[in-house]
C-alpha cells in the first residue's frame, strides 16, 4: 500500500476545493460525507461567512447539509489562499465562459494557477473540474504551475475530471455520476481515482488529460446539436401548423434509434451554450472546420429573438403594440425548480424586451432578486403574483416552467399568455389565450 493509499484509507487526506459554487460546493458535501476533511477557497467574503454559518448558497444542497459539514468540524470556508499549501489535493472548479467574441476566457484558470503556484509544494496533487478546451490542463495550466519550480508529474501530480453537475436533478447526484479521470502521467490518474473513489461511485480512467477534456465536450456538443435541431423543427412545424412537442411524444414511443430532445427560448447554464465554442476555437488552431456546432450555436443563440418575434405577433392579434406593453417573464433561471441564472435565456429575453420599448417584470419562487453577473445587470425584484396582478398584463411570457407555477390558474388570469416550454399542456380551459413559442 501507498502512502498515498494508507492516507485515503485512514481518512488522513485534506481535500481543498477552489471555487464554491455550483461544482465546488457539492463535491464539499460529498467528500465530507466520506468522512474526509475540506477547507474551501474562494474570492467571495460574502459566500465564505454564509458557509461558515451554516447556511447554503445554492438551492439544491439545504441548509441542513452544510450545518452539519461545519458542525463535524470536516468543514471549513476561507478566503487565505496560503491555505493551500496545507492541503493533499486542490480541486479547481473555476468558471470557464467566453469572451464578446466567443472564445475562451481562460483568466480564472491562469488567475487560479498562478495562485496555487506560489503555494504547491512537493507531493502535492491538482485536478483541474472546470470544462475546458482538450490542452488546457497540460499546455497552459501546468507551465503556470511549474513556475513554482516543481516539476508536474515528477514532484507534484495534475489531473483532469471534469465536473458533471446537473442542478435539480432528482435522479443523479455528485456522488451518483460516474467521473471521467485523466493524469498527466498513470501515476497521477491513478492518485486523482483513489481520491475520487472514497465519494463517487465510479470512476472511469482515461488514456490522458486530453481525453477527459474531450469527454466533457462531447458530451455537451452532442446536447447542443440536438437541441437545435428540436429548435429548427419547432420554427418549421409552427409554419406548417403542427405542434413539435406533440411530434416529440409521438416519436419517444419507438423504443430503439431516438432520443428526445426538447425546444426552448434559448439555452441556458454554465455547460451548452459555451463549451462547444471552447472546441470550435481549439479546432480552428489545427485548420478545421466544426460546421455542425457552428450552426448550432446559430439556431440556439437566435431563439430568443425568435421568442419575441412570437409574442409582437401574439399581441398584435390582440390589436397591442409590443413598444409600452406590459410583460411578466415567468421564471428566471435556465432551467425548472433551480436558482441557477448562468446564461439564462430569460435575462436576453428581459433585455430584448426593455429594448423594443415593453414595460417588464419577471416572477420567480427561487430568485427574488436579481444579482450583478459578468454581462448582465438587471437589477430587478420578482413580483408577487396575484390575479389581479396577473391581469394587469398584457402578455404573460413562461420562460422557465418551474412545477411551482399553477399553470390552469395563470391561463384563467392572464390576458395572454406565451408559453415557450409547453407548460401549459395540460391545460383545458381558455386556450385562445395560449400561443405557443
Amino acid at each position: 500500500m501507498t502512502e498515498w493509499e494508507r492516507k485515503i484509507k485512514d481518512r488522513k487526506v485534506t481535500v481543498g476545493v477552489l471555487g464554491l459554487g455550483y461544482v465546488g460546493l457539492p463535491l464539499v458535501r460529498e467528500f465530507t460525507s466520506a468522512g474526509l476533511k475540506v477547507i474551501g477557497f474562494d474570492i467571495d467574503e460574502k459566500k465564505v461567512k454564509t458557509l461558515n454559518s451554516g447556511r447554503s448558497i445554492i438551492k439544491h444542497i439545504p441548509h441542513s447539509q452544510v450545518k452539519q459539514m461545519v458542525k463535524t468540524g470536516l468543514f471549513n470556508a476561507t478566503t487565505e489562499m496560503a491555505r493551500l499549501e496545507t492541503v493533499d489535493a486542490i480541486l479547481v472548479c473555476v468558471p470557464t465562459p467566453l469572451t464578446q467574441n466567443r472564445e475562451p476566457d481562460m483568466q480564472f484558470i491562469i488567475s487560479s494557477s498562478k495562485t496555487i503556484a506560489k503555494y504547491l509544494r512537493a507531493g502535492q496533487l491538482v485536478i483541474f473540474e472546470s470544462t475546458t478546451y482538450p490542452g488546457t490542463t497540460r499546455e497552459l495550466a501546468a507551465p503556470i504551475l511549474e513556475s513554482s519550480g516543481l516539476k508536474a508529474g515528477k514532484d507534484f501530480h495534475l489531473a483532469y475530471s471534469p465536473e458533471r453537475e446537473d442542478p435539480g436533478n432528482k435522479n443523479f447526484t455528485t456522488k451518483t455520476i460516474p467521473k471521467v479521470v485523466g493524469g498527466l502521467t498513470n501515476k497521477c490518474r491513478n492518485m486523482a481515482c483513489k481520491l475520487y473513489n472514497t465519494a463517487i461511485v465510479k470512476t472511469v480512467p482515461v488514456s490522458s488529460l486530453e481525453a477527459a477534456e474531450a469527454a466533457k465536450i462531447l458530451e455537451n456538443v452532442y446536447r447542443c446539436i440536438n437541441i437545435a435541431m428540436v429548435n429548427e423543427l419547432k420554427m418549421v412545424f409552427d409554419k406548417m401548423g403542427i405542434d413539435i412537442w406533440e411530434v416529440i411524444k409521438a416519436a419517444s414511443t419507438k423504443p430503439f434509434g431516438f432520443n428526445a430532445f426538447y425546444p426552448g427560448p434559448g439555452l441556458g447554464g454554465h455547460c451548452i451554450p459555451i463549451d462547444p465554442f471552447y472546441l470550435t476555437w481549439k479546432a480552428r488552431q489545427y485548420g478545421m472546420p466544426t460546421r455542425f456546432i457552428e450552426l448550432a450555436g446559430e439556431i440556439n443563440t437566435n431563439m430568443p429573438h425568435y421568442v419575441i418575434t412570437k409574442t409582437m405577433e401574439a399581441l398584435n392579434e390582440h390589436k397591442k403594440s409590443l413598444k409600452g406593453a406590459k410583460v411578466l417573464v415567468l421564471g428566471l433561471a435556465y432551467k425548472k425548480d433551480i436558482d441557477d441564472l448562468r446564461e439564462s435565456p430569460s435575462i436576453e429575453l428581459i433585455e430584448l424586451l426593455d429594448q423594443k420599448g415593453a414595460r417588464v417584470d419577471y416572477n420567480d419562487p427561487y430568485i427574488p432578486k436579481t444579482h450583478k453577473q459578468r454581462r448582465h445587470d438587471l437589477g430587478m425584484r420578482s413580483k408577487k403574483l396575484s390575479a389581479k396582478m396577473l391581469a394587469g398584463y398584457d402578455v404573460v411570457l413562461i420562460s422557465t416552467d418551474h412545477s411551482d407555477y399553477d399553470y390552469n390558474w395563470i391561463v384563467q388570469n392572464a390576458k395572454l399568455v406565451v408559453d415557450t416550454r409547453n407548460a401549459t399542456a395540460a391545460v383545458r380551459r381558455n386556450r385562445r389565450k395560449i400561443v405557443k413559442a
